[in-house]
């Protein structure tokens, strides 16, 4: 199924996606990858506040290269989420609906990702220059020292996702093999 929804994205929209959609993000989404996220996890262990608002919020797992004149950013393809599988399970756990990313993830995330109602996209890996048409704006909004991997508020237009864990726990990365293999 396709879907165009606005991000940040609520639980309930969350809970009516599943694995296999095609799904194009419009909205606010954030960037953090593997430096940003043991900070934020490190802050959480510390009682300190994050930078940002994990509720409804999408963490797009991504470092961007450096953006050509006139645009907001350069190319912009995920990194592999299982980078951040340490971290995941505490930020779902604070609210946070949606993670972009490529690749497998492990069973605590999944079970976060159940537990919390929230979703898993993966974006196309080795398409980054493709992806950065999808985004609009971008500002670096913490951790501005970490250079590309400091968390960005992006812009995003009809970004495309497919959902590869839903809120139920499906994972298309396992459904679509016992598919396959059926032929």
């Amino acid at each position: 199924m396709e879907r165009h929804i606005t991000a940040p994205i609520n639980k309930e929209t969350a809970k009516e996606l599943r694995a296999g959609d095609y799904v194009y993000l419009t909205g606010t989404i954030y960037t953090a990858r593997d430096a940003a996220h043991k900070r934020m996890y490190e802050a959480l262990e510390k009682g300190e506040t994050l930078p940002l608002e994990m509720k409804d919020n999408v963490i797009y797992y991504m470092g961007p290269s450096p953006a050509r004149e006139g645009r907001p950013i350069g190319s912009a393809g995920p990194t592999t989420a299982s980078r951040m599988d340490k971290y995941a399970p505490a930020l779902l756990d604070l609210g946070l609906t949606g993670m972009i990313g490529k690749g497998k993830r492990s069973d605590a995330v999944r079970e976060a990702i159940v537990r919390n109602g929230a979703v898993y996209f993966a974006a196309v890996g080795g398409a980054g220059a493709l992806l950065a048409g999808s985004i609009k704006a971008s500002e670096v909004i913490a951790y501005d020292d970490l250079g590309t991997e400091a968390i960005r508020r992006l812009e995003v237009e009809n970004f495309p996702v497919i959902v590869v864990i839903d809120s139920e726990g499906n994972n298309l990365y396992e459904t679509a093999v016992r598919e396959y293999c059926k032929l």
